[in-house]
């Protein structure tokens, strides 16, 4: 996009002045100049050029006692309400910008953005005037991001560049080095009636632009996912408020259709929620959903654990009431679906920093397109498709190029194991399609027996996916408290010879391994090897240590083979291939 706006043009300006200034300045163009009244476009030969332009003229350049303002110019159709804001300093903390913002009018959400060079917010109704201010001796750089998918809302106020401002201003303000945080990051996901579709997007889509409007959410209806099946899936996405009020609005345009199409069946609200929040929905013996349905007036059901694939990891909830009653209980259950969201997202926040360049969207713990509540989990890379596993350590590799497989013995508490088999198996199979794991439960090693052994082999990455998934499971289940962290004993096996490796000297290593990774790490001495001539090392701690120690203690095992192996004497060639 090389084509530039230039804004706040005296009329007196000319041709010859602006050739004259882009000339001054070296900046070259390919086209003539084209005046307008108050406003002028030129071509640029590339955006390079383009961006020089900006950079330099624009809230610099004065002409004929006007100082100009140059952006990129966007075609109306294209025109949205973002603006990056580039050249902020880097020290700046977000109230600063958010009470310079409010001076140009009501900015309704804002993303922080890390590059290389920048730090950039992308600021949502927020005025051109910020081009070019100073703060701190940093011009602010403001430009449009195009956005094809914006929609037009209605004629400009301000001229040219204006934006009517929509809700009230933004309350909290959070520091620059996070996100501000809002009630939005977990959709509501509801399933209809296809035959209800048609009544729901209206007349050429004028109703569900209605609901969008009025509700200020994007609504999304999949009409394309399951092609002939009797229900559809609904994404809304919006802020708790915004979510319930096109909930309703929904059921109540449901409602009105069953009546004028004589419709005599009940129309339950069916909400999806991902199979990793249902358990704390549900609540220890059931007595979140209890209560819920008793505060709500509502029947509440949710469909088994049968019903879960590898590409459907949500669970439907059926809701039956009175209209409003149903509205209540959605009320209710979001808020404990978006609690469980927010407690998982703030722990993994919290450990991942062990691990550096840890991708935790690559890890299945949420589905993708969505956080927490997406529809599928197809996009999910291959193993060894992302970081994850090499930013825990060095993992060995096979002569074919694939991850040694590696075996773990984690100890779950014996009354966990019908939670992590399922009924028939079907959890634990799908736990071992999940993760590209052989995952088996070992025989209880007597009557009384408080733990069991889940023997887990396979490579790091579905090491850390199986592992994460069972961890994850203890905590849905209840079998630790809701503020207890979940510390689980994994066992592997090395070569006696590492063993000393691994302790170090005078326990240097194994020390430092500790303190490192937040994990109990221990190596029996009086063990007698095995019949392969191994001894066992214990990990003991929360799931982020734990992978972290394994990863660490696999480097350390790496180190020993590779010192192990015979090097080439000096000057030998390898044997050459005998001529048939």
């Amino acid at each position: 996009m090389n084509k530039l706006y230039i804004g706040n043009v005296s009329a007196e300006a000319t041709e010859e002045d602006f050739e004259t200034l882009f000339e001054q300045w070296k900046i070259p163009h390919s086209g003539p100049f084209l005046i307008k009244n108050g406003y002028a476009f030129v071509d640029c030969p590339d955006e390079k050029a383009a961006m020089r332009a900006i950079d330099i003229l624009s809230g610099k350049a004065e002409l004929h006692g006007k100082v100009l303002e140059v952006e990129h110019s966007v075609p109306k159709r294209l025109r949205s309400c973002k603006l990056q804001i580039r050249n902020i300093p880097p020290h700046m903390q977000w109230e600063v910008l958010d009470g310079m913002l409010a001076q140009y009018g009501a900015v309704e959400s804002c993303e922080q953005d890390f590059t290389e060079t920048d730090v950039s917010f992308i600021v949502f109704r927020a005025m051109e005037k910020l081009n070019g201010s100073m703060m701190e001796n940093y011009a602010l750089k403001v430009s449009y991001i195009p956005d094809e998918t914006a929609a037009p809302e209605g004629p400009s106020v301000g001229g040219r560049r204006g934006f009517n401002t929509r809700g009230p201003p933004r309350s909290g303000s959070p520091s620059l080095g996070a996100r501000p945080k809002t009630q939005s990051e977990v959709p509501l996901r509801l399933l209809v009636p296809t035959q209800f579709v048609g009544a729901i997007i209206g007349k050429e889509g004028a109703t569900i632009r209605n609901i969008t409007k009025q509700t200020h959410s994007k609504i999304d209806i999949h009409r394309k996912e399951n092609a002939g099946a009797a229900e559809k899936p609904i994404t809304i996405h919006s802020t708790p408020e915004g979510c319930s009020n096109a909930c309703r609005t929904i059921m109540e345009i449901m409602q009105k259709e069953a009546l004028d199409t004589k419709f005599t069946e009940e129309i339950p609200l069916k909400i999806l929620a991902h199979n990793n929040f249902v358990g704390r929905l549900i609540g220890k013996e059931g007595r979140n959903l209890k209560k819920i349905e008793v505060d709500t007036g509502t029947k509440i059901t949710i469909s088994p654990l049968q019903d879960l694939t590898m590409y459907n990891p949500e669970r439907t909830v059926t809701v039956k009431g009175t209209l409003d009653a149903c509205a209540k209980a959605e009320e209710e259950m979001m808020k404990k679906l978006r609690e469980s969201y927010d407690s998982d997202m703030a722990a993994m926040n919290l450990q991942s920093n062990l691990i550096p360049g840890l991708n935790l969207n690559a890890l299945g713990l949420f589905p993708s397109g969505a956080p927490g509540m997406g529809p599928s989990m197809s996009s999910l890379p291959p193993p060894g498709a992302h970081g994850g596993c090499s930013s825990f350590g060095v993992s060995v590799y096979t002569q074919q190029g694939h991850p040694e497989s590696e075996t773990v013995h984690l100890f779950i508490p014996a009354l966990a194991v019908g939670a992590i088999i399922g009924k028939q198996g079907q959890h634990i199979k799908q736990l071992s399609h999940f993760a590209g794991a052989s995952i088996k439960i070992a025989p209880a090693e007597g009557m009384d027996a408080k733990q069991r052994m889940v023997i887990i082999i396979g490579p790091p990455e579905a090491q850390f996916k199986a592992q994460c998934r069972i961890f994850g499971k203890l905590k849905e289940e209840n079998f630790f408290g809701p503020k207890e962290e979940v510390k689980l004993e994994a066992h592997i096996k090395v070569p006696s010879c590492a063993a000393g490796r691994v302790i170090g000297k005078g326990g240097k290593t194994v020390n430092e391994l500790q303190n490192l990774t937040c994990a109990e790490v221990v190596v029996p001495r009086d063990q007698t090897p095995d019949e392969n001539d191994q001894v066992i090392v214990k990990i003991s701690g929360h799931f982020f240590a734990c992978q972290l120690a394994q990863r660490k203690i696999q480097e350390i095992l790496a180190q020993v083979r590779r010192q192990q192996q015979p090097k080439p004497a000096p000057g030998a060639q390898p044997p050459l291939p005998r001529r048939k």
